[in-house]
């Protein structure tokens, strides 16, 4: 490309600007116009960053125009969109941007190029606190040493509900997003979110962190995950993967109802974005997007929403959390079977469970006591949804305080138990190294304590005998008093470690059992 192909091809570009947006195919390149002349190339290159790396540069200043080159067509596209409903500014001034005609930017042979260049260079080092960048050896793809394209987001100051839509439409701004998973942990509401690419994810970390979602509240705390990938199984309320439109719903929690969803939408919360100071106003805001990036990448204001965004169906058991609520509501149990030894010994791997009353006159519901609210959110977290005995357990926190026991003589035939003194907790010891050991629900189970006595073909037959169906088995190299089980389905390994755990194996070794994140 000559120096002068720019200049004529986009001369006549100017006039016709008139806010139309150009018709011009996607291209990596995007055309910048009307930028004011005291813009630097970083302001430039700003317009950029928070969609992806920026390849190229040309700045036009005669002409008040300049070519933004992206890494990826996707990119580019991202960063159009984005500005599609929003004008995006450069020092305060408006600046008008389109697909360029040019598919790349060839700029090496031009005069005054090196401080483009020396942009480039620094925004890509340094794009946040000294992280260095460094292109894979082949690929024009970026590596970020040490970097996740997952992000783990706590939301802070909880108000309104903040769904899955409301986080997906400010994150989508940075990046495609895969996968994102939502839960409640430590009475927070929190979720994992998967971009395609590290560098999204290294960008929106940028831009959002410490960032509130409504003014003055929902503020995000964002770190890198240490997870490369999501496992997304069902697609609702709680759990979506982009890319995988086949994945059943799940029995997730119903929704929060009609009325609830109403109220969280009301014009109240987030009324018109230009209400100026009143009520919640947005700082900033604009229609149809959330979230507006300023002329720098991490300068946000408040990240505006619409309020369509939040009267979404929303399931945030958090949002109800009472501080310091130990006690679960389980139901949908099958009352045909259901004993309270079950629920002691399957909410026992995610905390000390200190008392269990199965309902006398309505067996599907039974309270569970943990024993502090820490435990009781990560019980509900992993366990939510999962299947026991056929039944899909549906888990809330419990507006009571405690379980109470019956009273003397009014036996409640042995509905209610009170395990707060059991040799069986997991927890007892402050600091145990089973607090690390805690993993959702998998097919695959972690054996231990196994006698030199018991042999693989024994154990595969005693889990054979609950009715499940083995499908690997794998002793440990390091240590035989440990192995890995597979079974036919997360539900058979629920009921294998209901049944199983603490099963006296002879020696006076008696099995300990819990899930297992690694695969045979």
């Amino acid at each position: 490309m000559s120096h002068s192909t720019p200049a004529t091809a986009n001369g006549n570009d100017s006039k016709k600007f008139k806010g139309d947006r150009s018709p011009c195919s996607p291209s990596r390149v995007i055309h910048i116009r009307k930028i004011p002349n005291d813009v630097t190339e970083a302001d430039v290159i700003s317009l950029g960053v928070p969609f992806g790396k920026v390849t190229n540069l040309l700045m036009l200043k005669s002409k008040s125009q300049a070519f933004l080159e992206m890494a990826s067509e996707e990119a580019a596209i991202t960063m159009m969109n984005y500005y599609t409903p929003i004008t995006p500014h450069l020092r305060s001034q408006p600046v008008y941007i389109q697909y360029s005609n040019h598919r790349e930017l060839k700029t090496d042979n031009l005069p005054n190029q090196s401080r483009a260049q020396a942009a480039l260079q620094a925004v890509n080092t340094v794009q946040s606190g000294g992280l260095t960048l460094t292109a894979g050896p082949g690929s024009d793809s970026l590596l970020l040493s040490g970097q996740s394209s997952v992000l783990r987001i706590i939301v802070e100051n909880l108000f309104y509900p903040v769904t899955l839509e409301v986080l997906h439409q400010i994150f989508s701004k940075f990046g495609t997003v895969l996968k994102i998973i939502t839960f409640t942990k430590n009475n927070q509401f929190q979720a994992l979110l998967q971009y395609a690419d590290p560098m999204n994810a290294h960008h929106a970390k940028v831009a959002l962190d410490g960032q509130n979602i409504y003014n003055a509240c929902c503020t995000l705390r964002i770190e890198f995950s240490k997870l490369t990938s999501l496992n997304v199984k069902y697609n609702n309320d709680k759990s979506r993967d982009f890319t995988r439109l086949d994945l059943p719903t799940g029995d997730g929690q119903p929704s929060l109802d009609a009325t609830m969803a109403a109220a969280f939408g009301a014009p109240g919360i987030i009324s018109s974005p230009y209400a100026g100071a009143a009520g919640f106003a947005p700082a900033i805001g604009f229609p149809q997007a959330g979230l507006s990036v300023s002329s720098v990448p991490g300068s946000l204001g408040p990240l505006a929403l619409t309020t369509s965004a939040i009267t979404g169906r929303m399931a945030i058991p958090g949002l109800t959390a009472i501080p310091g609520h130990s006690v679960l509501l389980i139901s949908n149990l099958n009352p045909d079977v259901i004993l309270p030894h079950a629920l002691f010994i399957l909410f026992g791997v995610y905390g000390d469970v200190h008392r269990v009353k199965i309902l006398f006159n309505k067996k599907e519901n039974a309270l569970v006591q943990m024993a502090d609210a820490t435990q009781a959110q990560l019980a509900m977290s992993h366990l939510n949804g999962q299947r026991l005995h056929g039944r899909v357990l549906r888990i809330t926190l419990s507006k009571h305080q405690s379980v109470q026991l019956p009273r003397e003589g009014h036996e409640d035939q042995g509905l209610t138990k009170d395990y707060t003194n059991s040799p069986l907790h997991r927890f007892k010891k402050p600091g145990s190294k089973n607090f690390q050991n805690i993993f959702p629900p998998s097919a695959t189970l972690h054996l231990s304590n196994i006698p030199p006595s018991i042999s693989d073909d024994d154990l595969k037959r005693l889990f054979a005998s609950t009715g499940c169906s083995v499908k690997a088995f794998k002793f440990f190299q390091k240590d035989r008093k440990m192995a890995l089980i597979q079974l036919g389905s997360v539900e058979e390994a629920i009921a294998a470690l209901i049944d199983l755990h603490n099963h006296d194996l002879g020696d006076n070794h008696h099995l300990r059992v819990s899930f297992s994140k690694s695969m045979i």
